[in-house]
């Protein structure tokens, strides 16, 4: 049985910079033959990540880190950073499992791990210790190859390593997925799939002129100690993620707790979760007035399409009102044809533009992340119960 959660947000940014392009201009795309606004997914995934973490919706061995500083991380491990000279063996247990550090000590490109993994590469370290000693330099000084560093650790050692990059139940490496390029077997589909945010109206980019005075400047000194300009946005954004609940499931190796905590974590970071950028010039903390969360059995539908005619700016009506009400319609049309029967919407409207018969209302952002658990546990526990024999 197909199960996707989906999340359709529409969400008012006062003027903001919140992702930029290569040039530092806010990020855009041509839609319906418009220029909207844009805000890049791995620019909310990112955030999305941050504020679980910064918020504990999930404990830290549920999380993962990306970085190229793995080798850090191991010699700061309680296992491991009160032993004499650990970095030799560590590198050797690295290579054992198909990782090599350059000149500077760090990987050759980010790694997405698990706390999990990271704890039980520590592990295994402190518990092979004696047979991790570095075997004696080569007679020419010459750094060991990927290989020779591989063929230094005892063969136990190297399949025990292997064994260990499973993804080590980080939820956000369930989520968003994990590419290795020198260890396929490592690779973790992403369970989640987070669309760019795209303005549901025609934007055009304006500029802020700023000046700043030197506060130590004589009277002689009348001008600017500096000049610049930023450019900007302000636009009213479509968000929509798309979320296997079975694959997430499967991704935590059958955890249902941990899958449906992951759940509820990313319910509540993807309603709050704001990107930095320029936000100590623009503030713009604006939350979404609209989150509709929709259970589908049988293929996601992004909605964009309801705003390839860009809503126009009306003096009685807000934006966001217009694009609620606009997503409502084509929900009605997409659905009708592609949807199923038993696709259930539960939503968080602040517009009031929400039809009240398409779904469940609720009135608060626990309500709805309380709402989505216990769906998907129904729905997965419905799905174990007709698998059992004789069901």
């Amino acid at each position: 049985m197909s199960l996707f959660v989906e999340y359709h947000l529409i969400q008012n940014f006062a003027p903001s910079n919140l992702n930029r392009d290569d040039t530092g201009a806010p990020k855009d795309a041509v839609f319906g033959g418009y220029r909207r606004a844009r805000v890049s997914s791995q620019c909310f995934k990112r955030a999305v990540r941050l504020l679980s973490a910064e918020q504990n919706l999930l404990p830290a061995t549920a999380r993962g880190v990306r970085t190229k500083k793995l080798l850090t991380l191991l010699l700061e491990h309680p296992l491991l950073k009160d032993r004499a000279e650990p970095r030799p063996r560590i590198e050797i247990a690295l290579a054992a499992a198909g990782l090599q550090l350059d000149d500077k000590g760090q990987t050759q490109y980010l790694l997405f791990l698990g706390q999990g993994e990271i704890d039980s590469l520590a592990a295994l370290i402190a518990e092979h210790w004696d047979e991790l000693a570095p075997p004696p330099p080569a007679e020419d000084g010459k750094k060991k190859s990927k290989k020779e560093a591989k063929a230094a650790a005892p063969d136990e050692v190297v399949k025990k390593a292997k064994r260990l990059l499973d993804g080590g139940k980080a939820v956000d490496v369930a989520l968003f997925g994990r590419m290795l390029a020198d260890m396929p077997a490592a690779n973790q589909d992403a369970a989640c799939q987070v669309a760019h945010a795209l303005s549901t109206h025609r934007v055009e980019r304006e500029f802020d002129y700023f000046t700043a005075v030197d506060d130590q400047g004589g009277p002689d000194e009348t001008g600017a100690g500096m000049i610049g300009q930023i450019e900007f946005t302000s636009a009213t954004f479509y968000r929509y993620a798309a979320l296997d609940a079975r694959k997430l499931l499967a991704n935590l190796q059958g955890d249902q707790e941990l899958a449906l905590a992951g759940l509820g974590a990313f319910t509540t970071a993807f309603a709050r979760a704001i990107p930095s950028g320029k936000q100590n010039t623009f503030a713009a903390h604006n939350p979404p007035s609209f989150i509709g969360v929709v259970l589908r059995h049988a293929s996601p539908l992004n909605l964009a399409n309801a705003f390839e005619r860009p809503v126009v700016p009306r003096h009685d009506q807000p934006l966001t009102a217009q694009s609620v009400a606009a997503l409502a319609r084509h929900e009605q049309q997409l659905g009708a044809v592609y949807g199923s029967a038993r696709d259930r919407w539960a939503v968080l409207d602040l517009t009031g533009a929400w039809p009240q018969a398409q779904g469940k209302a609720v009135t608060s952002l626990e309500a709805l992340n309380a709402w989505v658990q216990a769906a998907v546990q129904a729905a997965i526990q419905a799905e174990l119960a007709g698998s059992q024999p004789g069901a």
